[in-house]
C-alpha cells in the first residue's frame, strides 16, 4: 500500500513539474483603455511564487501589489496614442517581453470566414483576403493553420493545396504555390506581422485535427507569444484536446469549441471559454444561446451566408457570427 502511495505522489509531482514548466508566463488581458486614467490593463498569471517586476520606457505603467498592469496615476490613452507598448516583466530570474495595445477592437460580432474573399474573389486564407477583412471593419478574420514537413505553421483549409500535401511539404515548397490576386500560401508568421500593424481586427486561428494536431497548437501559441500577439489572437478547434493544451500553456487564451459532441458543463469543465456551433444547432434550439450565456460562454454561429439566417442570428444576441459574406452582414448591421 505504501509504494502505492508513494507511486502515486511521484506521479503527481511529475505532473505538476512538466505543467510548470509548459506554461507560460502570461496576462487574463493585454488591452489599454482608452481615455482613462489609471486603467487597469490586466493580472499577471504566474506559477511562480516570485516578485514581479515591471520595466517601461514609456513611463506610462506600474504593476500593484495584486499583479494587475496599469496605467499609473493621472496617465491615460487618447485616440492620438501609439498603438502598441513594450513592457518588460521579470519573474524571478526570467525575463519576458509584452506588448500592450491600445484597445480599439471592433465589436460588431462579424468573423469573415477565412478572410474577407467572396466579394472580390480572392482565394481563401490569402494576404488579400485578410488585408479585405480589415479594410472593410470585419471584427475578427478567422484562418485554417497546418504544419509543414519542415514544422512551419502555414495557411490552408484543406490537407492538400495547389497538388501538394501541406504535411509533406516544406514551407518554400508551399509559398510558391500561386493563389489568385498574386498571392502566394502564407505563413501563421506572415499574418501576425501583418495583423499587428493595426489594432480593429483580430485574428481567430482554427487548429486543424491532423496527426500533428498538438505539435501544431503548441507551435501557434509559442509563435503567438514569441510575436507578443496575445491582444490579436483567439482559438478555434474541433480537437478538444488542442484548445486544452492551448489552454495548458496560455492560461488566458480565448478558446472556442466547434464540435456539437460536449454538453455546455463538460466546456465549462475544461475551461473552455466559448461554443463556436452550427448557424442550424441554435436555430433548433433557441434557448441554447441563453443558457450559454448564463454560464459566461461565449457563442458563434458558422457558416451564416444567407440574409434571413443572419437575422435569425442577430435576433439571438449571439457575441459572433462567421460568414462567408462579411459585407452582407455588415449592412445589416447597419440597418
Amino acid at each position: 500500500m505504501k509504494k502505492v502511495i508513494l507511486l502515486f505522489v511521484l506521479l503527481s509531482v511529475c505532473f505538476i513539474h512538466t505543467y510548470s514548466q509548459n506554461q507560460l508566463l502570461v496576462l487574463d488581458s493585454y488591452t489599454i483603455p482608452v481615455n482613462k486614467k489609471g486603467a487597469v490593463i490586466g493580472k499577471v498569471i504566474s506559477e511562480r511564487n516570485e516578485k514581479i517586476t515591471l520595466k517601461d520606457s514609456f513611463g506610462l505603467f506600474e504593476i500593484d501589489k495584486e499583479k494587475n498592469i496599469r496605467l499609473k496615476k493621472g496617465k491615460l490613452l487618447t485616440a492620438n496614442s501609439p498603438i502598441s507598448y513594450k513592457v518588460i516583466l521579470k519573474d524571478g530570474n526570467a525575463e519576458k517581453s509584452f506588448e500592450l495595445v491600445k484597445d480599439e477592437f471592433l465589436h460588431n460580432k462579424v468573423i469573415a470566414h477565412r478572410g474577407a474573399w467572396k466579394d472580390r474573389d480572392f482565394s481563401h486564407n490569402s494576404m488579400s483576403s485578410l488585408k479585405h477583412a480589415v479594410e472593410i471593419g470585419c471584427e475578427g478574420s478567422e484562418l485554417d493553420v497546418w504544419m509543414s514537413s519542415d514544422d512551419v505553421v502555414v495557411l490552408s483549409h484543406d490537407p492538400s493545396i495547389g497538388g501538394k500535401d501541406v504535411e509533406s511539404t516544406t514551407a518554400a515548397e508551399l509559398s510558391a504555390v500561386a493563389l489568385k490576386n498574386r498571392d502566394f500560401v502564407p505563413t501563421l508568421e506572415e499574418y501576425i506581422n501583418y495583423i499587428k500593424t493595426q489594432n480593429k481586427t483580430k485574428l481567430i486561428i482554427e487548429i486543424k485535427g491532423t496527426n500533428k494536431g498538438k505539435a501544431i497548437a503548441d507551435s501557434v501559441v509559442h509563435l503567438v507569444h514569441r510575436m507578443k500577439a496575445q491582444a490579436w489572437v483567439d482559438y478555434i478547434s474541433f480537437g478538444m484536446q488542442y484548445l486544452t493544451r492551448v489552454k495548458e500553456l496560455d492560461p488566458a487564451a480565448k478558446v472556442l469549441y466547434l464540435g456539437s459532441d460536449k454538453s455546455l458543463e463538460e466546456l465549462k469543465a475544461a475551461h473552455i471559454d466559448g461554443i463556436d456551433f452550427h448557424y442550424s444547432l441554435f436555430q433548433k434550439n433557441p434557448e441554447l444561446a441563453d443558457k450559454a450565456k448564463s454560464m459566461d460562454l461565449l457563442t458563434n454561429a458558422w457558416t451564416v451566408n444567407k440574409e434571413e439566417d443572419m437575422q435569425s442570428m442577430l435576433k439571438l444576441k449571439l457575441d459572433f457570427i462567421t460568414t462567408d459574406e462579411p459585407e452582407l452582414l455588415l449592412r445589416l448591421l447597419e440597418k
